[in-house]
């Protein structure tokens, strides 16, 4: 039986040996409610999102809750010419999260992670189920995760 995905994202949280925090919290609407809840500022508040460069070829792209993808600039980086992101139903059974507790942590595939430079200082990034997240620093993220740090996102409107 396969874990939960709480249980795989927390598992591999501490296989890392990185220093973190669970959070647990009720349901939530929005990003600002998420933030709210987790005593954090929506920056700090980070969205994995899954990036799609072909067939069966994705990554990682973590983003503060803030900001959003540029796609020109992430495009640039990746040196291509066509990005796009799976629907939830993909997504979900390429990491084995629902949307809104995608992480890289315990995801069924370890892909590339791009981490925009704006994430900085303590974050808190999904863990795997609704209303679950772990709190830890920006540098932790990117040196567990073996992550390209780079300028692809821009403010939100």
């Amino acid at each position: 039986m396969t874990p939960s995905g709480e249980k795989r994202a927390i598992q591999a949280l501490k296989d890392a040996g990185v220093e973190h925090t669970i959070v647990r919290h009720g349901p939530v609407n929005s990003l600002a409610e998420a933030a709210a809840a987790r005593g954090l500022d929506a920056a700090q508040v980070i969205k994995t999102l899954v990036v799609r460069r072909g067939e069966d070829d994705y990554l990682f792209v973590l983003v503060p809750g803030d900001r959003q993808i540029s796609w020109p600039k992430l495009r640039a980086l990746l040196g291509v010419s066509r990005l796009s992101m799976p629907d939830a139903n993909t997504a979900r059974a390429v990491t084995g999260y629902a949307r809104g507790t995608i992480t890289p942590f315990g995801s069924l595939h370890a892909w590339p992670v791009i981490v925009d430079t704006n994430v900085t200082d303590t974050v808190s990034i999904g863990a795997g189920a609704h209303g679950v997240s772990a709190t830890l620093a920006a540098g932790d993220l990117v040196r567990t995760l073996t992550a390209t740090v780079a300028d692809v996102t821009e403010a939100r409107p």
